[in-house]
């Protein structure tokens, strides 16, 4: 939900986005009857209202889970996992691991149970995907930088992920 005030009527509202049907450009005031125009923001934009300020801003909400891809190297092939809500160990494939996804590669210092990822709804419907390590020995790599023990961070669209060797990239 968000707040939406009216630029006519001057009446405050609380707007369901999940609501809105995908290409209007307005809605009618409940109180009123004019019309409110509303601007669905791209995902990369960073402003939170529109010039004037007679429009209705709202940012899109992601409904599908992200992906994982694996970037192939010499050890370890190109892999592709799809994910959607509830909590992922990621790590190397071995008989003894408690991963639910099992990475094939020779990359022994990836561990059997690496990383987690936890996805989870926001208040607005959108999906969260989180990261952490999950006590690896040989630590993880998210975007260039060690993550500290208990660190989490939100992920975001084509941030790199490094387990071992194998270089791993999230997409929304």
């Amino acid at each position: 939900m968000i707040s939406v005030k009216c630029p006519h009527c001057k009446v405050g509202l609380k707007v369901d986005e999940q609501k809105i049907p995908e290409g209007i450009a307005s809605f009618k005031c409940p109180k009123c009857k004019e019309e409110i125009p509303i601007s669905v923001l791209a995902e990369k934009a960073k402003s939170s209202s529109a010039p004037g300020g007679n429009t209705a801003v709202l940012q899109p909400v992601r409904k599908g889970g992200g992906q994982l891809t694996v970037i192939g190297n010499a050890d370890t092939p190109a892999q592709t996992f799809l994910l959607q809500e509830g909590l992922y160990i990621v790590g190397r494939k071995a008989s003894v691991s408690k991963a639910n996804i099992c990475i094939e590669t020779g990359d022994k210092l990836m561990s059997r149970s690496h990383i987690r990822i936890e996805i989870k709804r926001n208040p607005q419907g959108g999906l969260v995907h989180s990261l952490s390590d999950n006590n690896s020995k040989n630590r993880t790599l998210y975007n260039g930088k060690y993550l500290d023990e208990g660190e989490i961070i939100v992920l975001k669209n084509n941030d790199e992920i490094t387990v071992g060797h194998t270089v791993l990239r999230f997409n929304e």
